[in-house]
């Protein structure tokens, strides 16, 4: 990784240890001191940028230990200097951040700022509403469970194939035609996860009480109403989600159930089981697109350049300053992010690529995500480089579609085909689930004192709700625990529904482009160069979408994906 500043700093020393709180001391004193002396908006615009400088250079130092942290969990010492940031740096920053804040909101110069500032303005109102000094401990113990569900998920490996494999690498077993091979994997797996399940159970019970106790504090009912104050939801309410899992049971589930029952006749099985889910229908071998991340890397650089010039100079800043870690390996955390270095103003993409389809699939998405970073980082206030969930996820689920035409550069025509249909596919497959890790989520912190059979019934009734015809008989246990798998139900309570809101911009931009792909590229970095300076509904508009997520748009944008399975099918 090679970075430096994106600008010089005006106002921190350049020789800070930003995880040291007795040197980070002066720094806020001086901060509390300037916006005290303000006597004008430019004097208050002005300790904006230091506030800014300073509010990045913090952001850079944590996601650096967590990066490092992920990308090798099995290091005591890199798990040491991120649990100093959990434990101790950020318990000493919050409240000292929100001393800052509501200094700001009562600057009689904060209303008058201009209108550029007015998204900023509404956001650190909600701060300092939600805010409250008791519930540091708590989100620093929340923080800490977090961490422990990562390292237990990072440690789950099996012995397959006569050796140690982690359980990204036996997934790919799951794409493979020897149908009792997968059986015997998917069951290998299964087995190991219930070993843990007990644990992550404990884990989150813990964390419902924490998250409980900082919804009452903060004067909330219940922990969603908390959440969707805190995540900064002004343009969509609880209702609202729940509308969105009626129009997914109604307009995609039947298509989804629909498309495996295709699957079923075509693999000649009297019922699908579990392990009959991941492998082509029409028993071809997994595509097998790159035997090296270097192929991986250059091919998709390959992509964004065709795509368009500017994406491909993008990209070309994540390859020449060393942004990317795609290996997968042992004691490596599981999944696939972006981070940015704010101060650096630079993206970096954590992956574990195996040589699978996914992992192309992987790296255009956090690659869309690292896009926004860079065509956002002109923006003067740090809080205005990044955007609302919702739209960073049309980046990056965006750029999977736009990108989904290059394909060929991985595959012959008949198998970049396949791709695109198999991807198609998992957008249907995505919807359902994703209104069920939502409406669990929303049942869960609206019914507070619930017990583990309660819980678990509810979540196997959106298993019947949502989920597919594959019979699950004799392994009821693992059903009832699916949803230990998905991190954000742990780590990122909520965030979720947000993947379903940006699919359908997602989708909307792939209908652009089938008809306009030079001004759809143009209207996406539009989108993407606002950062979060404007409202949700028009940083879509700006893109040429529509803030919407009911029946109206979800109807025709699923009759299009209908045809256009057909096409690629031909």
């Amino acid at each position: 990784m090679q970075t430096s500043h994106f600008a010089p700093r005006q106002f921190l020393p350049e020789t800070i240890d930003l995880t040291d709180t007795a040197q980070l001391a002066p720094v806020f004193d001086k901060l509390s001191a300037q916006i005290d002396a303000a006597a004008s908006v430019a004097d208050l615009e002005a300790w904006l940028l230091h506030h800014s400088e300073v509010s990045a250079a913090l952001a850079e130092s944590s996601s650096l230990t967590y990066i490092a942290m992920t990308c090798q969990t099995d290091d005591e010492a890199k798990e040491k200097a991120y649990l100093h940031i959990v434990e101790v740096v950020d318990p000493w920053l919050k409240p000292r951040q929100f001393a800052l804040m509501q200094k700001l909101a009562q600057s009689p110069f904060f209303a008058q700022l201009p209108a550029f500032y007015d998204v900023y303005r509404r956001s650190v109102e909600t701060q300092v509403k939600i805010y409250r000094e008791e519930n540091v401990a708590r989100e620093t113990q929340v923080a800490r469970l977090s961490q422990q569900y990562q390292k237990i998920s990072g440690a789950m490996t099996v012995q397959f194939d006569g050796q140690e494999q982690t359980l990204a690498r036996m997934a790919r077993i799951q794409e493979e035609p020897d149908r009792p091979r997968r059986e015997t994997a998917w069951k290998t797996v299964t087995e190991r996860r219930l070993q843990d399940a007990g644990k992550l159970e404990e884990i989150f019970d813990q964390l419902l009480v924490l998250r409980n106790e900082i919804a009452h504090a903060a004067g909330f009912a219940d922990f969603r109403a908390y959440t969707f104050a805190s995540y900064e939801r002004f343009d969509y309410t609880p209702e609202d989600c729940l509308r969105f899992h009626d129009a997914v049971e109604h307009h995609i589930v039947p298509l989804a159930r629909e498309l495996q029952e295709e699957r079923r006749q075509k693999l000649g099985l009297e019922k699908l089981r579990p392990w009959d889910l991941g492998v082509d229908p029409d028993q071809k071998p997994p595509l097998h697109p790159f035997e090296k991340s270097s192929e991986l890397m250059e091919k998709t650089h390959q992509i964004f350049a065709k795509l368009d010039p500017r994406l491909g100079d993008y990209f070309n800043v994540l390859r020449t300053q060393e942004l990317v870690d795609l290996d997968n390996r042992k004691g490596k955390a599981p999944g696939g992010y972006q981070s940015t270095l704010s101060e650096s103003r630079v993206p970096f993409i954590f992956m574990n690529a195996v040589g699978a389809h996914r992992d192309i699939e992987v790296l255009l998405h956090e690659a869309g995500h690292a896009f926004h970073a860079l065509a956002a980082r002109e923006l003067p206030l740090h809080a205005y480089r990044s955007a609302p969930i919702e739209f960073c996820e049309v980046a990056s689920m965006g750029m999977e579609l736009l990108a989904a035409p290059h394909l060929p550069l991985f595959y012959s025509d008949k198998d970049a085909k396949r791709a695109q249909r198999d991807h198609l596919e998992g957008i249907i497959k995505i919807f359902p689930w994703i209104a069920t890790v939502d409406a669990f989520q929303h049942w869960i912190y609206t019914h507070p004192g619930h017990t583990h059979a309660e819980r678990t019934a509810f979540w196997l009734s959106l298993m019947d709700r949502f989920g597919g015809v594959e019979d699950w008989t004799g392994f009821e246990e693992a059903r009832a625990h699916v949803w230990h798998r998905q991190l954000h139900i742990f780590e990122i309570p909520f965030y979720y529904v947000e993947y379903g809101i940006a699919q359908l911009g997602a989708l909307q931009l792939w209908q652009a482009s089938r008809r306009d792909l030079p001004a759809t590229l143009d209207n996406y970095l539009k989108g993407l160069r606002l950062g979060g300076s404007r409202p949700l509904p028009e940083l879509f508009e700006a893109s040429g979408l529509a803030f919407d997520f009911t029946d109206k748009t979800i109807a025709p944008l699923m009759r299009n994906v209908k045809d256009a399975l057909v096409e690629l099918a031909a």
